[in-house]
């Protein structure tokens, strides 16, 4: 097998297992339990739980604001990194975007149906920048490795 493939096929295998482990904390993990049905709850107002959270670093703990903010942005940074390896057609940023999205809004959709957290647009918007921070590591990794484009 050739450098490459291998390559591909262990980015493939790191993003399944990847992928496997963020649906359970996002559906199982931190103490969540499923609780289908209503009341359910989310937020639409783009920036408003990012804001209190923003607001709350001087007097909440890092625990508190950190995991969420900085949290909600790290854990999307292997995507961003992991689907233009093993995607060519993911490596044009807008069709990342579009996939990465969409996904997204699936995501937080069932974790709400599913009663096990709150849909809230600032999770995706916050996600979303980590997908793009996980990009610009993808741009760097190519030129340090040599990837394909």
């Amino acid at each position: 097998m050739s450098g490459n493939r291998l390559f591909y096929n262990l980015a493939f295998v790191l993003l399944i297992l990847y992928t496997g482990l963020l649906l359970y904390w996002m559906f199982l993990g931190f103490g969540r339990t499923l609780r289908p049905g209503p009341p359910y709850s989310y937020n639409m107002v783009p920036l408003d739980t990012i804001g209190r959270y923003w607001r709350a670093m001087h007097s909440s703990p890092f625990r508190v604001w950190g995991v969420n903010l900085l949290g909600n942005i790290g854990v999307f940074i292997p995507f961003g990194v992991l689907l233009p390896i093993i995607w060519v057609s993911m490596r044009k940023v807008g069709r990342l975007l579009l996939v990465v999205v969409a996904a997204l809004v699936i995501l937080e959709v069932n974790q709400m149906l599913l009663g096990a957290g709150t849909m809230d647009v600032d999770d995706i918007i916050l996600n979303v920048l980590g997908v793009l921070c996980g990009r610009v590591a993808y741009v760097f990794l190519r030129k340090k490795l040599r990837i394909e484009s």
